[in-house]
């Protein structure tokens, strides 16, 4: 179908973007993003500064080429010229005179001044080159619109209102006089507004003057001087449509870009997050799945929020389970309180003093059994909140021997095998006694007569192995020890909280507590960080067992 393999191009076109798209970070794409944002009024500013200037510039060559062409018309025309031999002369390559006026760097005049009077009449030789040429230089002006002059050597004006009388103090003429071709920018005077936007042009209101020197023989014989105003900035952008309004696309088209990548990059998975918080909230799972074009944060962002959700899950699931199993643990007591009542308060009179004591002595059980349970919730529900609070860490041989020194007896011993220099651990000492006091009295309950402590370094924690030599642990229990509420020794008062409490305990401290295969009795490992703040200790308590607190 059309529509399938659409969509099955449009993915194919996004899984190829997302493999070769970089993740980037967000202070990146929004700087780049606000970087061009800015820049594009400079742009536009430097754009119609640079197409200003370049117009000029193109004024000028139309004036050096209009006088370079009189010029060489005038020398031919001169009186006495001689000529050279005809030569086909090949340029090396294409023209390009130096350009002399930059909007930016070249000094503005004042409107050129009237011509001065002066005592000295016009070359003859001069006058008559000037009468001769006069036809081609009005063809030239109706042309190109410029206005053309004609000095002699001494910067007299050979033609128009002004004949007769001097230019030589422009520095133009001088400088043409001297054999040496100038343009300059002056203002114009009688420049009169013709667009509404000319306010935006720097060379609306000025004229460019050229002189080029015309040379006979080697020799200055006259001066040219053409002038004309600069093209207007909006006949020139007008006539260049074409080209501005490319510009405006291309312009316009990386903007959309942009915004087609911001929205796909940020904005899009944050409404998708904004979606799945939704579903999450209402119980459903929810699809954390990475966007196609990806951002350091926003990627981030996504797999913390896919970890929460699966943290959510489990605790739902966790939650769910526990109350089950405290429903049930709760209910075989309650359930034999309510019956001893009910036979109590039923047959009290005819029940011989020997039943009556037993009912009150198994309803006392029960109570206590629930007092215990209540007891161990409410430390399990500490473990399961407890935050680390500031500690320098805790020296693992200490609390080993207060621990040790409490439950040894003469019928169960801790042995120790710790290294002589071993870092302190990044826990409380109080948590620690808590946690290696479960561990040492399920060992002793389980009937074990000694309990082997081992510590070793492996890669920035401490793993400290308990082995004791009892029966060990059925294989069909072994997946289920660290269960809340599961237990061997129901009928000794066991409430199955133990180990759970201090599995909670020890991740509280970014630690593990796990059971291992041994070759005999039980094994576990306890792995905990080390204290990168605090020093190692001083010699260990090594191979030494514990029997009582005074020995």
């Amino acid at each position: 179908m059309p529509g399938a393999g659409r969509r099955d191009m449009i993915a194919r076109a996004k899984a190829a973007i997302a493999r070769h798209w970089p993740v980037l970070r967000l202070r990146t794409i929004l700087f780049s993003t606000l970087l061009l944002v800015a820049a594009l009024p400079g742009f536009g500013a430097l754009f119609l500064r640079v197409y200003e200037n370049a117009l000029v510039r193109r004024t000028e060559g139309e004036l050096v080429a209009q006088s370079a062409a009189l010029a060489a018309s005038a020398a031919v025309l001169w009186p006495g010229a001689r000529l050279a031999p005809h030569r086909v002369i090949v340029p090396p390559g294409p023209y390009d005179p130096q350009s002399e006026v930059d909007l930016r760097a070249s000094p503005i005049l004042p409107p050129r001044p009237a011509a001065l009077a002066t005592p000295i009449g016009p070359r003859p030789a001069a006058l008559a080159t000037a009468r001769r040429l006069f036809p081609a230089i009005a063809e030239t002006q109706r042309t190109t619109l410029s206005s053309i002059l004609m000095l002699d050597a001494n910067g007299t004006l050979l033609g128009g209102g002004e004949a007769g009388r001097s230019l030589r103090s422009l520095p133009e003429i001088r400088s043409a006089l001297s054999g040496r071709p100038s343009t300059v920018l002056r203002e114009n005077g009688s420049q009169v507004p013709r667009y509404a936007f000319e306010w935006l042009s720097r060379a609306s209101n000025l004229r460019l003057y050229h002189a080029r020197p015309i040379m006979v023989g080697g020799r200055v014989q006259g001066v040219l001087l053409v002038s004309r105003s600069p093209r207007p900035l909006c006949e020139g952008m007008y006539e260049d449509r074409g080209k501005i309004v490319l510009g405006i696309v291309l312009i316009f088209g990386a903007l959309v870009m942009l915004t087609a990548i911001l929205s796909r990059a940020i904005v899009r998975p944050i409404e998708r997050l904004s979606r799945a918080t939704r579903t999450l909230a209402s119980g459903r799972p929810a699809a954390t799945d990475l966007p196609s074009l990806q951002v350091v944060e926003i990627r981030d962002l996504f797999r913390d929020f896919a970890a929460m959700a699966d943290s959510i899950d489990k605790r739902s699931r966790y939650l769910r389970d526990f109350a089950s199993s405290v429903s049930h643990e709760f209910k075989t007591p309650l359930a034999g309180i309510s019956g001893a009542i009910e036979l109590l308060q039923d047959h009290e009179a005819e029940m011989r003093p020997a039943d009556r004591r037993r009912f009150l002595r198994n309803m006392a059980d029960d109570a206590e059994r629930l007092s215990r349970l209540v007891r161990r919730l409410m430390e399990l529900a500490k473990a399961d909140l407890h935050q680390p609070g500031s500690t320098s860490g805790t020296a693992l041989p200490p609390a080993l021997a207060m621990v040790a020194d409490g439950l040894a007896t003469d019928d169960f011993w801790v042995r120790t095998a710790l290294p002589e220099q071993l870092p302190r651990l990044a826990i409380d000492a109080r948590t620690l006694e808590a946690v290696l006091m479960t561990l040492i009295d399920n060992a002793r309950q389980a009937g074990a007569t000694i309990v082997t402590v081992s510590a070793s370094v492996d890669d920035g924690d401490v793993v400290v192995d308990l082995v004791d030599n009892g029966g060990g642990i059925a294989p069909a229990d072994r997946d289920r020890i660290f269960e809340a509420f599961f237990t061997t020794k129901r009928e000794a008062g066991g409430t199955g909280l133990g180990l759970p409490i201090a599995r909670s305990l020890v991740e509280a401290y970014d630690g593990t507590l796990a059971l291992r295969e041994a070759i005999q009795g039980t094994r576990f490992a306890l792995t905990l960080p080390i204290d990168v703040a605090g020093d190692r200790t001083g010699p260990s308590l090594t191979h030494q067992p514990f029997r009582s607190r005074h020995s």
